[in-house]
């Protein structure tokens, strides 16, 4: 047996490609089952992953490590609540029951939020419909118990928890009134029998997925979601996946930082693509291209052709403005937000910010040995800056530094466990 064979095993399997979370980090779940099954021989252990569809299971859960927590990003669920209650989905579920699917839902604090949202837009129960979807037994128990400890409590605004839980020692217990309006499933989206059906859903969460995928497997997935989407849905991905979808010539649907797209039916046929932007998280996916011909991250399972994403103009704001120098980066102007990043430096001073997003733009250039320094300054002024940690920790993961890496997750896992975090 080789780590390569466990790899295609996983990738064949859930989708899964190791070079996204690093082969260490499967080598390091391998080496958890191994033990777990008093298992010292590979061959043996290989003969039984094939042989035990319980073992696969148990690798898929060593592998997926849950990392959620209720209303992340609250731009996206600001977003949810602006669609379905000003107007953009209102003539489509007039008649309708609104259905919603959240894939992978994890432990279940996504699908909960989403439903916490919902409820605060004024819809009863009985108007809509959340199905979520995970390829974890472990996640999805731990989501329908509906207990949390501090940890799925991160957000700055925590008022929802007083509404929508009770406290029971150190842990929260959601109301049942929330816990009933979601429905957990097992499932794989890339598995032949996976809700079978086409134009289902009005509004999909699918974040933070596409990016543990190859493109071959990204085109897959993609292709199920537009299956399942009705024509005038929205689908709400994370920040690093927006290439993914515009190279599938989905449509931005112009919602501030919470990367949101119509698919492609939904364009009038009058009407021209709309050129939209690349967010930041999706420029660190990939190298910076010189002109606006590149629309989506390099590989060799890319089409011959695909269509061209024309850059905004440079936004015109002070130069030392934080919205500015974001907005620059996000836009794909990376050589301009370094200069004006550089720029807020002199005339500020160095801030966990500013290192953190020089890095990131350093990163989205393809240059992550600039881009480690500057996360580590950013950590310096700023111990607990929980992105800034993030990316270095899959930096340092991904250029075989394994020690460092794991010191990072170690880092991660004490400050999320912080009380209010």
């Amino acid at each position: 047996m080789t780590l390569e064979a466990i790899e295609q095993l996983l990738k064949d399997t859930m989708g899964l490609d190791a070079a996204s979370i690093g082969r260490s980090a499967v080598a390091r779940a391998t080496q958890e089952r191994m033990s777990a099954s008093g298992l010292s021989d590979h061959q043996v252990y290989w003969a039984q992953l094939n042989a035990s569809a319980h073992e696969l299971q148990e690798l898929i859960e060593a592998v997926v490590v849950p990392e959620t927590w209720f209303f992340r990003d609250k731009e996206v669920y600001r977003a949810l609540a602006s669609v379905v209650r000003d107007g953009h989905l209102q003539n489509a579920i007039q008649c309708d029951t609104l259905r919603l699917l959240s894939l992978p839902c994890s432990t279940g604090e996504e699908p909960y939020s989403i439903a916490m949202t919902l409820l605060e837009c004024g819809f009863p129960l009985d108007r809509f419909v959340i199905d979520a979807v995970d390829i974890s037994t472990r996640s999805l128990a731990l989501a329908r118990s509906a207990v949390y400890g501090a940890n799925s409590f991160r957000s700055g605004d925590l008022g929802f928890r007083q509404t929508h839980f009770e406290q029971v020692g150190t842990f929260w217990h959601l109301h049942d009134r929330i816990r009933q309006a979601v429905r957990f499933q097992l499932g794989n989206v890339l598995g032949s029998d996976f809700f079978p059906g086409e134009a289902i859903y009005h509004v999909i969460f699918c974040r933070n997925l596409l990016i543990y995928f190859d493109r071959a497997t990204q085109e897959a997935c993609i292709k199920v979601l537009l299956r399942l989407l009705k024509p005038e849905g929205y689908l709400f991905i994370g920040p690093a996946e927006s290439g993914v979808l515009l190279s599938h010539r989905f449509i931005s649907a112009k919602i501030a930082n919470a990367f949101v797209f119509r698919p492609p039916s939904s364009m009038p046929a009058a009407k021209a693509p709309v050129a939209v932007s690349k967010s930041m998280d999706d420029l660190v996916r990939q190298r910076a291209a010189p002109a606006a011909t590149r629309p989506s991250i390099p590989s060799r399972h890319a089409p011959a052709t695909r269509p061209t994403i024309e850059r905004q103009p440079a936004v015109s704001m002070p130069p030392d403005s934080r919205d500015a120098i974001t907005r620059l980066a996000d836009q794909g102007h990376l050589d301009e937000a370094s200069k004006a990043c550089e720029a807020h430096i002199q005339a500020h001073g160095l801030s966990a910010w500013t290192c953190h997003l020089m890095g990131l733009i350093r990163q989205a250039a393809g240059n992550a040995r600039d881009a480690i320094p500057y996360f580590r300054k950013a950590l310096y002024l700023d111990p607990n800056h929980y992105e800034a940690m993030t990316h270095l920790a899959l930096l340092l993961e991904k250029q075989g530094d394994a020690t460092g890496a794991q010191a990072m997750q170690r880092r991660l896992k004490r400050l999320t466990r912080q009380p209010g975090r």
